[in-house]
């Protein structure tokens, strides 16, 4: 990171980091590259962000601090779902979503700025009103300041894999995504629509009073990347 950043032509565009791979998984508790990767940016002056599953996070909260002071951090955290049937199902080995959003507050008491990205919604699994409601009111209560909600996309191979697992774990649901995705990678619109509208018409919590940051999570309307599933 340090090379590159070195590089006479870095742009010091946004280094959006765990937008495909969580930088936070358990080996990261064993090697510690996080910190040194942290360091790199805040030295270059380099504006980021971090998408995780992960409480882990927390471990480097000084540093995180510092570079949201100097206006060059903001965090998310992925929490599709607290039901803990359809969590262990799609999530297997990731950390609790409840400890997800008790490092969002540990993140925001830090004054550092915090979003909760509710995704993947998938048709039929936890796209329950009440249970996005629940994750709403905990993110309010956590101190986040955004949160955004994307329906489920199977782009190429990742159809396959998740047609595999619902005839597994839901098999009801196989004929409701057959025809729900026949036609490419995501839901018909209408779709889209209602599983977006489930956050954002529920979420009213005000935005901060200053101007948008360079290095702010995309909203969902953006379609940032979902982390993977499995």
């Amino acid at each position: 990171m340090r090379a590159e950043t070195r590089r006479p032509s870095w742009g010091r565009e946004l280094v959006a980091i765990g937008t495909n791979t969580d930088p936070y998984q358990w080996v990261e508790g064993r090697y510690k590259l996080m910190p040194g990767i942290w360091e790199a940016l805040r030295d270059s002056r380099t504006p980021c962000s971090v998408l995780t599953k992960s409480p882990l996070v927390t471990r480097d909260v000084k540093l995180l601090k510092e570079m949201s002071e100097m206006g060059l951090f903001s965090a998310a955290f992925s929490v599709p779902t607290i039901d803990e049937k359809a969590w262990r199902a799609s999530e297997p080995r990731t950390p609790n979503p409840y400890a997800r959003l008790e490092a969002a507050a540990e993140l925001s008491r830090n004054g550092i700025e915090v979003s909760i990205l509710v995704a993947p919604l998938m048709p039929g699994i936890n796209d329950d009103p009440r249970q996005v409601e629940k994750i709403l009111e905990l993110a309010a209560e956590a101190g986040v300041v955004r949160v955004g909600g994307i329906t489920l996309h199977l782009r190429g191979e990742v159809k396959d894999i998740v047609m595999d697992w619902l005839r597994s774990y839901r098999p009801d649901l196989v004929p409701m995504y057959e025809r729900l995705y026949r036609h490419g990678a995501y839901a018909p619109r209408g779709e889209r629509d209602r599983i977006d509208g489930l956050v954002r018409e529920r979420w009213s919590r005000p935005a901060p009073e200053r101007d948008p940051a360079p290095h702010r999570v995309p909203e969902a309307a953006h379609e940032p990347a979902q982390e993977a599933l499995f």
